[in-house]
C-alpha cells in the first residue's frame, strides 16, 4: 500500500481521539488484519486511519460525523469561506444549525460548514444542546490550517463503509475485529443530542461480551467501567493517557482502561 495512504491523518479536531493508543492496538489488530475492523464509535477515526484495513465498518450516533466522512469519501472540497474569526465563526455556526433545524444533515454545505466549526471551535469540542443544535464556542486558536481539498482520502475511504445507527442495529459478522471507543464515563454527555448515560455504558458492554471475535475496548478507568468489563469477562490492560484528569486544578494523569475479549482462539 503507498505510504501516502498509511501515513494519512484524522481530518478533524477531535477531544479524546485515540491516536496515542494506536501502539497499543496495532500488535493486537496485526494478527487479524485480514478481518474487517469494526468501529461502533469511530469519533475522529484515529484508529481505522492508522490501522488501513482493507475493509471497515464504521459507525457513530453523531449523524454530522458520519456525513463528513461520506463527503469525505467522495473527496471533499470546500469552497466555503474560512477564517480564525469571531464573527465568521457564530455566522457560519447560525448557518450550520439552520440546516439542522430544516432537516438538510447530509447536504454538502453542511459537511463544510460542520468542518470548519470543528476546525474553529473551542477546542475541537463537538457539543450539540438537547434541540440538537451545535452550541460550541468560538476558539481561542492563534493560527489555523484549514484544508480545503481532501483527495488523498477517497483512494482509503472508498473501501469503507459509514453508518449512523445504534450500535445495537450493526450487521456484525461472526469474525469482525471489533474495536469501541465510547464517549468517556464522565459527566460530559453532550456529544450527540441524545447523549451517552451509563446504561448505554452498560449496554455497550453487553453487546460486545455477545460478539464471538476479537473485541477491544478503551475508556477512562473509572471504577465502575472496571467493574463492568472483569464481570464480562475481559481481560484489562491500564495505560496511562496523555492528558489530566482534570483543567481545574486536579493534575493527575488519567488512566485508560483497554479491555480485550476473543484473542485465545485464534491460531
Amino acid at each position: 500500500m503507498p505510504a501516502s495512504l498509511v501515513t494519512l491523518k484524522p481530518p478533524l479536531k477531535w477531544a479524546g481521539g485515540k491516536r496515542w493508543l494506536v501502539p497499543h492496538i496495532r500488535p493486537l489488530w496485526a494478527p487479524y488484519s485480514d478481518r474487517r475492523l469494526v468501529e461502533p464509535c469511530c469519533g475522529g477515526l484515529a484508529v481505522t486511519l492508522a490501522l488501513t484495513p482493507e475493509r471497515a465498518l464504521l459507525n457513530d450516533i453523531n449523524p454530522h460525523l458520519i456525513a463528513f466522512y461520506r463527503w469525505l469519501r467522495q473527496g471533499l472540497e470546500i469552497d466555503l469561506p474560512m477564517a480564525n474569526d469571531e464573527a465568521v465563526y457564530y455566522a457560519h455556526r447560525v448557518a450550520f444549525n439552520q440546516l439542522i433545524a430544516e432537516g438538510r444533515t447530509e447536504v454538502r454545505q453542511a459537511s463544510e460548514l460542520f468542518y470548519y466549526l470543528n476546525r474553529t471551535g473551542y477546542n475541537g469540542l463537538c457539543r450539540f444542546n438537547s434541540r440538537g443544535q451545535f452550541n460550541v464556542p468560538f476558539g481561542r486558536y492563534k493560527t489555523i490550517t484549514y484544508t480545503r481539498a481532501f483527495d488523498a482520502y477517497p483512494p482509503i475511504l472508498g473501501r469503507w463503509e459509514f453508518c449512523c445507527l445504534p450500535f445495537e442495529q450493526l450487521a456484525l459478522e461472526p469474525g469482525d475485529f471489533v474495536y469501541a471507543d465510547p464517549p468517556y464515563d464522565v459527566q460530559f454527555t453532550s456529544y450527540a443530542k441524545q447523549g451517552f448515560s451509563w446504561s448505554d455504558q452498560v449496554r455497550l458492554a453487553e453487546w460486545l461480551a455477545g460478539h464471538p471475535g476479537p473485541v477491544v475496548l478503551s475508556n477512562q478507568a473509572t471504577p465502575r467501567i472496571v467493574a463492568l468489563y472483569e464481570q464480562l469477562g475481559f481481560a484489562l490492560q491500564f495505560v496511562a493517557a496523555p492528558r489530566m484528569i482534570s483543567c481545574t486544578g486536579d493534575r493527575t494523569p488519567a488512566t485508560e482502561v483497554v479491555a480485550t475479549r476473543g484473542f485465545h482462539d485464534h491460531s
